[in-house]
């Protein structure tokens, strides 16, 4: 069983920015993709951005041109949150999927709060 662990969460203010990072126990055999999603309280869970093998991206209209996901092999994945706002504030959850299953870490707290 693979596990995905968050790290880098945390409070910033305003403007401010964080990098989130994902540790996969164990390299993903037929990984497809990986990526982040977040959650905030009352709300369903919504995509941030993913990360495709061949490095194709896809963000969501909220953060485009302000996060940016990487990737540096089949176990990590990070995102780099720049010019964070308020309703950033969200429970952070990693992800990552093979044709027939998907993983999820348990998720990382970031709260933009001056």
């Amino acid at each position: 069983q693979v596990q995905l662990v968050e790290s880098g969460g945390g409070l910033v203010q305003p403007g401010g920015s964080l990098r989130l990072s994902c540790a996969a126990s164990r390299s993903i055999f037929n990984i497809n993709a990986m990526g982040w999603y977040r959650q905030a309280p009352g709300k369903e869970r919504e995509l941030v951005a993913i990360i495709r093998n061949g490095g194709i991206t896809n963000y969501a209209d909220a953060v485009r041109g302000r996060f940016t996901i990487s990737r540096d092999n089949a176990k990590n994945v990070y995102l780099q949150m720049n010019s964070l706002k308020p309703e950033d504030t969200s429970v952070y959850y990693c992800w990552a999927a093979t044709i027939s299953t998907s993983y999820w870490g348990q998720g990382t707290q970031v709260t933009v709060s001056s």
